[in-house]
């Protein structure tokens, strides 16, 4: 297995924590936006697969590494075994946890490789800890974690109640466009509160890469599974969502078509 190698070494808290990140957004897409391709990658037919995220935000389905021991922990073997066996939704939540484990497994190794103290594997733990496991991705946990904060966004902005109405009409009507951006709704209020509409909207994270809202962003809303999405993250630009009556996910869309 060629890509799943460190192609580089990465030797403080800080380099290994965007090597975790780069593996995990790759992966979080194999298994949200490009499902189709992974689910057809992952035959039964063919021997031991396994799943790799890669440094520089991509994946691939491949053999396990040839040498022995390897140069990294290697993933789950066999994934592809259980794909025909399984409810879709129970694999992909399956390879979830076992990648969540992978990259765990990756960030300690070169954590306990460069000798780490007790501060640096805390420091480390912490920034990994601040993102949500693919896992919590992949079955939408936190998307019923945030969901909760978001409406929120739009009646904090206007303090006058007759605004709020009005303000949360907006919110719905744009909900298969994209979440109201900051911008957009600071205009209509007449209000500045950016510092507090960006810890709520902050809490809101795409089901695609899962990272959080940040500044002026374009997000699209899945309409079968309620998830938020980057636009650039499932390839969705302002202008394409205006002419959408019904957006579905690359996820949803996939999944429809194979039943």
């Amino acid at each position: 297995m060629e890509g799943g190698g460190a192609a580089y070494n990465p030797r403080t808290p800080e380099e290994v924590f965007r090597d975790f990140r780069g593996r995990r957004a790759g992966m979080v897409k194999a298994l949200t936006t490009d499902v189709e391709k992974f689910y057809q990658l992952c035959d039964p037919e063919k021997e031991n697969l396994c799943l790799y995220g890669i440094p520089n935000e991509t994946w691939e389905v491949d053999l396990p590494a040839e040498e022995v021991p390897p140069e990294l922990p290697e993933p789950a073997l066999g994934i592809n075994f259980a794909r025909d066996g399984m409810d879709e939704k129970d694999w992909l939540s399956l390879v979830a946890v076992h990648s969540d484990a992978w990259l765990l497994a990756v960030a300690f190794y070169f954590g306990a490789r460069f000798g780490f103290d007790k501060e640096a594997r805390k420091r480390l733990f912490t920034m990994i800890n601040n993102l949500p496991t693919i896992y919590e991705v992949v079955t939408g946990t936190v998307k019923k974690q945030s969901r909760e904060k978001t409406p929120n966004l739009s009646s904090k902005i206007s303090k006058p109640s007759s605004k709020v109405s009005s303000c949360d009409s907006q919110f719905q009507t744009n909900a298969s466009k994209g979440p109201p951006r900051h911008k957009d709704l600071l205009d209509e209020s007449g209000e500045d509160e950016e510092g507090e509409d960006e810890d709520e909207h902050g809490n809101t994270l795409c089901g695609a890469c899962g990272d959080n809202y940040v500044g002026d962003e374009f997000w699209i809303c899945c309409d079968v599974c309620e998830r938020w999405f980057h636009g650039k993250c499932v390839k969705i630009t302002p202008a394409r969502a205006e002419h959408i009556k019904q957006y579905k996910c690359p996820s949803c869309s996939n999944k429809r078509a194979r039943v």
